[in-house]
């Protein structure tokens, strides 16, 4: 299969729904009718539309930090496959360059929210670079045990996987879902690691370090974050939804069945859990390495 553009076509215009359908399960869990589906769409335009409110205190690396951000995740999904169909980029070892893009735009939004000198929002920087640091070994464990003892191209380790888990029953395989899930929670501030919808001092990680923006720039963080949404929510779907080489349009209705399933979850997850103190979220982290480093030594044992 050739590589299209149509992974990131479909990461560009479907990513806020995923949004939506989180907040949708989440309000059916709740009791109540909840924000209409295409709600984030609704918020983007109009932000887009409407001026910004800057400090005087802080500098170009403030207004840098948003376009930075969303550029990276924008780059970073040239790179991962939607199912068989190849991404619009790829080469041997890209997990690597996808991986550090995703980081340098957090470390974009981090440096913004320090230009503030704010110490609240420093706050929120400081928590999202701790947790950070201990979820991107674990991403590399899970790409490892995917790759087993050669770096492949994602779109190898996604085949690859697919073929082991439903052709030759590779159970030790499963775990990496598993592993992807907890660190789509952690990279994307979801409960039980982090909770979206408060503004308390003591539980707030990703919404205190954008309190300072306003406008287009908050639109672009809120457009990236779907965008970051969809790139982790891919990673896991592709690992699980087996290929079907000869029927692309059952290949396609599977992916966005399930990537919208991940959403669903995601959903019932934050309704059914609380927000975990601080200091548990790092036992969490190396509980969810210590599973990606047993997939890799059973895997590289088989």
């Amino acid at each position: 299969m050739t590589s299209s553009i149509l992974p990131l076509l479909l990461a560009l215009v479907c990513a806020p729904f995923l949004a939506g359908v989180i907040n949708r399960v989440k309000a059916h869990f709740a009791g109540r009718k909840g924000r209409p589906l295409l709600q984030l769409y609704f918020d983007i335009f109009k932000l887009l539309r409407k001026g910004e409110v800057i400090s005087q205190t802080t500098t170009w690396v403030f207004a840098a930090g948003p376009s930075v951000y969303l550029a990276t995740v924008i780059c970073a999904l040239l790179f991962v496959p939607f199912g068989i169909i190849r991404a619009p980029l790829g080469f041997t070892g890209d997990f690597i360059l996808m991986a550090y893009l995703v980081a340098f735009g957090r470390f974009a939004l981090v440096l913004a929210a320090l230009d503030t000198g704010s110490a609240f929002e420093g706050m929120g920087a400081s928590r999202e670079a701790s947790f950070s640091t201990l979820a991107e070994p674990v991403v590399f464990l899970c790409f490892l045990a995917l790759g087993g003892n050669i770096w492949p191209s994602l779109h190898s380790f996604f085949h690859a996987a697919s073929m082991q888990i439903w052709t030759f029953a590779r159970p030790e395989l499963l775990l990496i879902p598993a592993v992807l899930f907890m660190l789509l929670l952690v990279e994307n501030c979801r409960i039980p690691v982090d909770d979206p919808n408060t503004h308390l001092e003591l539980t707030m990680i990703h919404e205190v370090m954008i309190l300072d923006h306003s406008g287009p720039n908050l639109a672009f963080i809120l457009y990236a974050s779907s965008l970051k949404l969809w790139l982790f929510a891919l990673l896991l779907v592709n690992v699980l939804v087996p290929e079907f080489p000869d029927n692309m349009l059952m290949e396609l209705a599977l992916m966005l069945a399930a990537m919208f399933g991940v959403a669903v979850l995601v959903g019932v997850v934050e309704s059914c859990m609380v927000r975990l103190r601080l200091l548990v979220v790092p036992r969490m982290l190396g509980m969810t390495g210590m599973l990606a480093a047993l997939a890799l030594i059973l895997t590289l044992l088989r």
